[in-house]
């Protein structure tokens, strides 16, 4: 069995549907297809959430792109007026929802992958393949840590097949999922990668096809460095480190469910079908440098403390108060009297900082950049850790992370120099 994935651009208009639906019938085999809700639904529906003055007029206005999109979809009057009541059933529950918009924020963000994924099998059932629409409420789960509850998901999902055998195609919605307390919740933005390789991993599927709007990952931020290029084959370290650091066309977290079983994943682009794309597996090739991705709206947070020196358990007494707030560390570089380090979730910035403060200065930079520049990094290459360093030499270097990995070295910049780093590093390293 395989897993095909297609993100919001890819089933944005009626006629990349229609390619969707032509790729899925091409498969000579059994497949689960992922779809993401239709592209800029997803934002429509977070502003919904914020916005409550306006928000009918975005309900409405949002119906009205929908209405307009299954008449385009769909020729046949019976199927048009099947694919409408969807559509209606769907934006009667989102009204339902904004009645209290506070307690049902999840539930409203969770009607864009609902309306595209039902949309998708009335439209293969038209074209005579059979298929069945997967309730990825009732198969995908996160724990308290909310990470995937693998041993909840595989009971769910192997159930279902065990239920529901020989059909050709199962439609599952990406992103959305339940909480360990039942309620509706997701995956955050781009999960609908995660769900794919999560369903990859229960069914042991034989590869991952992730479908976007671009030929593979780039070896460099395409809408900012002219010749950016297609990279053809990525480890899974390697692939991790980009999506991590900052390239958009994968969830950072979809790697892991994908290399536990050594499942190849191929990025390829819906428009150009027959493209090689980007094929990631367990195969690392020493080549140097391979790509550089970017990840803004960083922070930087120094800690400072003469009771660092000659003394142990400060780092372990960091950590507690990061650990104890749930916010992730990207970076950390350290001195004999000074810890420094980056966060990007600044939810709890000013209680995290407040711990700190009680026994040591602190000093927050906020607007920074990490640069994550992939490749070989390995001890027996020192030079290219040389190169990266001399191709930013006139851009001032907030911390370097060198050493902790094989295949990354990572930079921190204000903001501000971002697009001339990126341009820079491309120039001299490719």
């Amino acid at each position: 069995m395989k897993v095909l994935k297609f993100g919001g651009t890819s089933v944005g208009t009626a006629d990349r549907m229609l390619k969707v639906r032509d790729i899925v019938m091409s498969q000579t085999d059994s497949c689960i297809v992922v779809l993401s809700a239709l592209s800029g639904t997803t934002n429509e529906l977070e502003l919904i959430t914020k916005k409550t003055e306006d928000k009918e007029r975005r309900i409405e206005s949002l119906k009205e792109h929908y209405d307009c999109y299954i008449k385009n979809l769909f020729e046949d009057p019976e199927k048009c007026q099947l694919a409408q009541d969807c559509v209606d059933y769907y934006f009667g529950k989102l009204r339902e929802y904004c009645e209290d918009v506070e307690l049902n924020k999840k539930g409203i963000l969770a009607i864009g992958e609902q309306i595209s994924n039902h949309l998708f099998t009335i439209l293969l059932s038209v074209s005579a393949v059979s298929n069945m629409l997967m309730s990825a409420l009732d198969l995908i789960r996160i724990n308290e840590s909310e990470e995937p509850d693998y041993p909840y998901i595989n009971q769910a999902v192997k159930t279902f097949f065990s239920k529901n055998e020989g059909l050709a195609c199962y439609v599952c919605p990406g992103y959305i999922c339940r909480n360990s307390f039942g309620e509706i919740d997701n995956l955050k933005r781009g999960g609908s990668d995660f769900t794919a390789t999560i369903l990859a991993n229960i069914v042991e599927a034989s590869f991952v096809e992730i479908w976007t709007d671009i030929d593979g990952m780039h070896n460099n931020d395409p809408r900012i460095v002219e010749h950016a290029s297609p990279i053809r084959h990525l480890s899974y370290e390697e692939a991790s480190e980009l999506a991590y650091f900052g390239a958009k066309i994968l969830h950072p977290s979809c790697i892991l469910p994908v290399m536990q079983k050594k499942i190849p994943v191929v990025l390829k682009n819906t428009l150009f079908p027959h493209e090689q794309g980007t094929k990631i597996n367990a195969v690392r090739r020493k080549e140097g440098i391979r790509a550089i991705a970017a990840k803004d709206h960083i922070t930087m947070i120094n800690i400072l403390s003469d009771r660092m020196l000659n003394t142990y358990g400060f780092l372990r007494k960091v950590f507690e108060i990061f650990e104890k707030y749930q916010t992730p560390i990207d970076m950390i570089t350290t001195s004999e009297v000074a810890v420094s380090l980056t966060i990007d979730n600044m939810q709890f910035l000013s209680q995290i900082t407040d711990e700190l403060c009680a026994f040591s200065k602190v000093e927050v930079y906020k607007k920074q950049t990490i640069i994550c520049i992939v490749g070989d990094f390995s001890p027996e290459k020192p030079s290219v850790g040389s190169r990266v360093l001399s191709s930013l030499s006139s851009i001032p270097l907030r911390m370097v992370s060198y050493g902790g990995s094989a295949s990354n070295m990572s930079i921190l910049i204000d903001d501000y120099y971002k697009e001339e780093a990126l341009k820079m590093l491309h120039k001299n390293l490719f």
